[in-house]
């Protein structure tokens, strides 16, 4: 089984492509066929779009994560370590304002910052308090569409053949 490397299409993808022999899978901001193509344009083997399968129904995303994807939180996204250990992007709510509030190097490395995150989110929601969720989520949210996946997958392969 070959090794591949991941890039985010905003870091110099070209750079990576050219120093490693390994394919490269590109992920970061990819909502649509036209960030295939630039991604493809720039040398990756492949596209990894993620953000752009939240809105599907098939996606395990709950109500509320749903409700901010689809709101002006999307335009917000911040990174944090707080939700897993490991620095993410995800939309800002409680837990990231949270976890702004906390010293980097006081956050448990991964998993136990993500387990706590997960029984913090749980208690929350129990006391009828959401915006504890981990809303993973690119600074592409905005432009998600809320579409069954494999209609997605359709016009992503759609916009790729136009692009």
């Amino acid at each position: 089984m070959p090794e591949f490397a991941r890039c985010n299409v905003t870091l110099p993808a070209r750079l990576l492509v050219r120093s490693l022999d390994i394919p490269v899978i590109a992920a970061g901001g990819i909502m649509d066929g036209a960030g295939i193509a630039a991604a493809l344009m720039l040398g990756a083997s492949a596209a990894q779009p993620g953000t752009a399968f939240i809105a599907c129904p098939e996606s395990l995303a709950n109500d509320d994560f749903r409700a901010a994807l689809h709101s002006e939180a999307s335009r917000h996204t911040v990174m944090t370590r707080a939700i897993s250990g490991r620095p993410a992007r995800c939309l800002a709510n409680r837990f990231t304002t949270l976890g702004a509030t906390i010293p980097v190097d006081r956050i448990p490395n991964y998993p136990i910052a993500y387990n706590a995150g997960k029984a913090l989110n749980a208690a929350a929601k129990a006391a009828g308090k959401p915006g504890f969720g981990a809303h993973w989520a690119g600074q592409g949210a905005p432009l998600a569409r809320c579409q069954p996946a494999a209609r997605l997958v359709a016009e992503l392969a759609s916009e790729l053949a136009l692009a």
